[in-house]
């Protein structure tokens, strides 16, 4: 009967061994999975980075482009806007003095 139970005992410690070689193959696996799932990971956050930062730069010169172009038309409607009053200032101002004489000059009883 001694014999039975060292033969159990040695199939007990072989099934061990195995599932032990079993569990740390599949920690192998599981960890290799892991880094490649993070290497991807790493891969499509380093293209959507690239994507997003060409997208934001095409944004920028068009933006940017058309920033230079609203300063000049502004510089230009500025520009133009003086010039009219001051040919307006300078069209009135001969009334203007003339009604402010007759006004401070004018005694109103």
């Amino acid at each position: 009967m001694e014999s039975n139970h060292g033969g159990g005992i040695q199939q007990l410690l072989a099934a061990e061994h195995e599932a032990q070689q079993i569990v740390t193959a599949a920690r192998n696996a599981k960890m290799t999975r892991l880094k490649q799932a993070k290497d991807e990971a790493e891969t499509e956050i380093a293209e959507h980075r690239t994507s997003t930062e060409q997208g934001f730069q095409r944004k920028l010169e068009a933006t940017s482009g058309d920033s230079g172009a609203n300063v000049k038309r502004l510089e230009e409607e500025t520009n133009a806007k003086i010039e009219q009053l001051k040919n307006e200032a300078s069209r009135i101002s001969k009334d203007v003095v003339e009604m402010l004489l007759k006004n401070v000059t004018t005694v109103n009883n």
